[in-house]
């Protein structure tokens, strides 16, 4: 009766915010002493204590055995506490949990129905596949209830039965589908939450319900169980186009008459992927969708967007005529919504309206707020651009304009990504590198990409496409030496190292490229004496620098510029072998082509570099299959460790008396089971210890042979991969197709891509959806046997009354009166 009770506990946790874990660690050793007592009062005001502390975060897992207790008390009301504190803390991993069949069973079959309702709900937040298989009857046979509220609460727990043991859907699946025409509508929205949730993996099982949807859609008023049956008649219609035709009408008198703007939506969303090929039908969606995007509610604003996004997949030329409309919210001050505006724009692309829409996305980042909303437009327009291998660019040099000035943007952190567009057109597009090397020669002088040198993922990034492409195209600089200059000028050591050494890298070759146009007569002696003079004494301050790669490689570079410029003094030129050395020309890397590449023939990767380490005997021992215990028998054979000492053997004499001394101690132990004692008493047994060897040894026939999953030839066999498609095959041998539809000047794009000989592009990895609950529910129920609708028992073990012949009946004690 002193106890403190629940509200005492909430008062002193807020008199005790200083030192808050202090009271609460003394509030916990109060409630285990309660928990102690015999009182079941005592006990459940504990544990309506200890559940507020599990609120706050506190663990009260070790008070699990109580809150079982609690729950089998007869009072409802510390039935109640007992179930709401299982409810927060059992999991499927609790121990306790096989102590709880037979009491969920008890209260699921209680007459109380407010009972039953608490082990429903219990049952439903920690249920198990062994609980599932055990209640599974309880909970259908509660289906069928004549209380409505068990009805409702019945069908909804048996949603999570289903989910831990599947069998179970099959014998509930009549009564459900009875509960979808139940006369309470509780029941049936409870009937038809759970068919939603079932058909939203698996629509195609449930396709025969169709015709009750459809009573209940045209016939109900409630617009939230209307909003469930829309939702999975969107799932339906792609698999019985029927479907779709007969939903025309009853959809189309809902968006004209609804004022529930959730409702239209779902008649939208539902009409849209249902019946893509009905323009009409089409037209009106978009139609309404254009009064979602125009509400000044952000939450319809942005579902308008989403929706439209769907529309955009079927029929682009309804969207496109509100391109207007989308374009306006980009000035919308909600982010999300400019987000989903840049997605549609990216799907409403075409060779007509690219450089349209593009020119107002530049102009539209100039005033965009905020960086990481710049960042998405400027990757938005790259996306836009480079899809399909840029089947939408006609003029490329517009095209490295737009990355030169989206190089300019004040904080983008798409530096990479940039450089990546530069140098993958340049290498695919053979018509445009001339005029790529001239605006990387621009970039390299520009101040601002200098100016963010010392941010590694920054727009200086760019820099190293600039120096890559230039010196990888040398061929069309007009200028070399200037070049040269602007690449090894000492603001560059501000770089990163990875950067520097790029621009070493190509200064080299930008002189191998003045060598071999001397070579054809193309230039004069001049420009090659005045590289030569910039790289001598340029290179010496990058080989100071204190980055490791680009010491090495402005260390090698000039080294081999002296060796060059030595021989043509001596008169044995070696420019040939330098220009040789850069020689040649890159394509594009298909992604997959590493992964794709063979094994050389003759290469064992299992087998050792160096000489292994050397064994012990005993692993020797082990690893050669040999048994450890097969020398037990013999003392000599075990192995023993060398920093152990030897121990000595005793004499008969002391070993009968440690024997002597072994069994009285298991004698006076009373935790001991006897078998010394009852050794002494066999007869003909003796005190003294049997010898080791004349112990009979059986070896055992096992007639299951023990299989290990190794390797026995030391190498594992690798799975092989399907083969890809031959219509895909065919595509990547000969190039993706362009269209060729409004083309004013058509420009060639390397589309094929390298990979390894004999290696083929393919898509074969597969999502592993072995951890998806719903896929074990997807069940046939159109022909359920008899044998599948009932469920197996829980039972015990009955054991026979009559003993067995071999055994001897027991004789029965006579009475006094008897005798």
């Amino acid at each position: 009766m002193f106890e403190k009770s629940l509200d005492d506990l909430i008062r002193g946790i807020r008199q005790h915010a200083d030192d808050e874990g202090r009271y609460v660690s003394s509030c916990m050793d109060e409630c285990r002493r309660e928990l102690r007592n015999g009182n079941i009062d005592v006990k459940a005001n504990a544990i309506a204590k200890l559940t507020y502390l599990q609120m706050l975060g506190y663990d009260i897992s070790w008070a699990c055995f109580n809150m079982i207790e609690v729950m089998s008390s007869k009072k409802f009301s510390h039935k109640r506490i007992g179930y709401l504190a299982a409810t927060q803390t059992f999991h499927s991993g609790t121990d306790v949990l096989m102590l709880t069949p037979n009491l969920l069973k008890k209260d699921l079959t209680n007459l109380n129905m407010y009972e039953a309702s608490l082990a429903l709900d219990a049952l439903s937040n920690f249920v198990t596949p062994e609980l599932a298989r055990d209640l599974a009857n309880d909970v259908i046979t509660l289906m069928t209830s004549t209380k409505p509220h068990l009805r409702k609460r019945a069908t909804l727990a048996s949603y999570k039965v289903f989910l831990a043991y599947p069998d179970a859907l099959r014998a509930a699946f009549s009564r459900l589908k009875d509960r979808l025409e139940d006369q309470e509508p509780s029941v049936q929205a409870a009937a038809v939450n759970v068919v939603c949730e079932l058909a939203r993996k698996n629509p195609k099982n449930y396709l025969p319900l169709a015709p009750i949807f459809f009573n209940i859609l045209t016939t109900s008023q409630n617009n939230w169980m209307r909003i469930k049956i829309i939702k999975l008649f969107a799932a339906l219609t792609p698999l019985e186009p029927r479907l779709g035709k007969k939903l025309i009408e009853p959809l189309t008198n809902l968006i004209h008459s609804t004022p529930a703007m959730s409702l239209m939506y779902e008649c939208v969303n539902t009409m849209v992927l249902g019946m893509p090929d009905h323009l009409p039908s089409i037209q009106l969606c978009v139609q309404k969708l254009r009064i979602f995007v125009e509400d000044p509610d952000q939450n319809l604003k942005y579902l308008g967007l989403q929706a439209m996004a769907n529309v955009l997949k079927i029929q682009p030329k309804a969207v496109q005529a509100h391109k207007d409309l989308i374009i306006a919210c980009l000035d919308d001050q909600d982010e999300s919504i400019r987000l989903r505006a840049l997605d549609l724009l990216s799907g409403m692309v075409s060779k007509k309206n690219l450089q349209e829409i593009i020119h107002k996305l530049l102009t539209h980042i100039q005033t965009a707020e905020g960086i990481h909303y710049r960042d998405e437009v400027v990757s938005k327009v790259i996306i836009i651009c480079s899809q399909e291998h840029y089947q939408f660019v006609q003029d490329f040099e517009w095209y490295v304009r737009v990355l030169a000035q989206l190089s300019k943007v004040e904080g983008t952190r798409h530096g990479k990504l940039i450089a990546a567009q530069i140098m993958d057109v340049a290498i695919r597009v053979k018509s445009i590198r001339p005029f790529c090397v001239k605006t990387c020669t621009e970039l390299l002088g520009s101040p601002h990409l200098l100016a963010s040198g010392q941010h590694r993922n920054g727009i200086c990034e760019v820099l190293y496409a600039a120096a890559f492409v230039i010196g990888e195209f040398a061929e069309h600089v007009e200028s070399p030496a200037a070049v040269v200059e602007l690449l090894l000028q000492p603001r560059m050591t501000s770089l990163p190292g990875h950067i520097q050494a790029v621009f070493v890298h190509n200064a080299v070759k930008i002189f191998a490229s003045v060598l071999k146009r001397l070579a054809a007569n193309e230039t004069t002696d001049d420009v090659r004496v005045k590289v030569n003079e910039i790289l001598t004494q340029r290179l010496p301050l990058f080989v100071q620098s204190g980055d490791l790669e680009v010491q090495e490689r402005a260390v090698s570079m000039l080294e081999t510029v002296r060796y060059v410029d030595r021989k043509r003094q001596q008169g044995a030129p070696v420019d040939a072998e330098l220009i040789e050395l850069f020689d040649g020309e890159l394509n594009p890397v298909a992604p997959k082509a590493q992964k794709k590449v063979p094994l050389p023939e003759g290469l064992d990767l299992t087998k050792w570099i160096n000489e292994p380490p050397e064994e012990s005997d005993y692993i020797k021992k082990m690893g050669s299959g040999g048994n450890l215990f097969d020398n037990l028998g013999d003392a000599n054979t075990l192995y023993i460790s060398p920093q152990a000492k030897p121990v000595e053997s005793d004499d008969e004499e002391t070993k009968k008396i440690k024997k002597q001394q072994r069994l009285l101690q298991q004698q006076s132990n009373p935790f001991h089971l006897g078998a010394a004692e009852s050794l002494l008493k066999r007869p003909g047994a003796s005190a003294a210890d049997p010898e080791v060897d004349v112990i009979p040894i059986k070896k055992l026939d096992v007639d299951i042979p023990i299989k290990f999953d190794m390797p026995t030839d030391g190498s594992a066999k690798k799975k092989k991969k399907k083969m890809s498609k031959k219509e895909r095959k065919r595509r990547h041998e000969a190039g993706l197709p362009t269209d060729s539809e409004d083309e004013d000047k058509p420009v060639e794009v390397m589309a094929v891509e390298e990979l390894p000989e004999g290696a083929r592009a393919s898509d074969d990895e597969k999502d592993d959806k072995s951890s998806d609950p719903h896929r074990l529910l997807d069940l046939d129920l159109n022909n359920i046997a008899v044998s599948e609708m009932v469920l197996p028992t829980r039972s015990h073990r009955v054991v026979s009354a009559k003993p067995a012949a071999d055994q001897e009946v027991p004789k029965k004690k006579k009475s006094k009166e008897e005798k």
